[in-house]
């Protein structure tokens, strides 16, 4: 018993003195070195959901809170057309109405049929949709020209604005 209670303190003394991550306040930009900020080997640079230090496009500087959706959803995080959104307080629900029912249900973890979210768009919705905030007229017409003439095999804003699809489903809708 003895030597079982000795092991157990010397485990618990060796543990607590490995090097493990510390909850600190983090850095200021102006302390921080260029090297320090570069990634670090085997770690990506790929920067995550509102990481970039570019100013956001909405002019209150608020960002949508997407964190009901990332919690299923975690490829959010680094999808490009929902970052961009997020940046310009554009939320999930904007597009995709509040789906409560969707969230709440959970009945696809254990195979059975979820709850599709309030609005989902088939290929033939997704350029209406779009262009209700991005209107043809405003789009830059250099980088445009071949999609709006139907002059390209991309068909679908989504095929070049972000990687917007549920590639793998889980489950079908109810």
């Amino acid at each position: 018993m003895k030597l079982a209670s000795l092991l157990l303190f010397c485990l618990a003394l060796v543990l607590s003195a490995c090097d493990r991550p510390r909850a600190t306040t983090p850095p200021s930009p102006q302390s921080q070195s260029p090297a320090s900020s570069s990634p670090k080997a085997g770690q990506s640079d790929k920067l995550l959901l509102l990481d970039e230090e570019t100013p956001t496009t909405d002019p209150t500087g608020e960002t949508a809170d997407n964190s009901r959706c990332q919690v299923c959803h975690l490829n959010l995080v680094t999808e490009d057309l929902a970052a961009k959104h997020a940046k310009a307080n554009i939320g999930c629900a904007k597009c995709h109405g509040e789906s409560d029912a969707h969230i709440a249900d959970e009945s696809w973890a254990s195979g059975g049929n979820g709850t599709a979210p309030t609005t989902m768009f088939p290929p033939d919705k997704i350029n209406p949709s779009c262009y209700a905030c991005h209107p043809k007229d405003k789009l830059d017409p250099d980088l445009h020209k071949a999609f709006l003439a139907g002059a390209t095999d991309k068909k679908l804003c989504t095929n070049c604005h972000g990687n917007h699809k549920i590639v793998n489903r889980k489950c079908k809708w109810k």
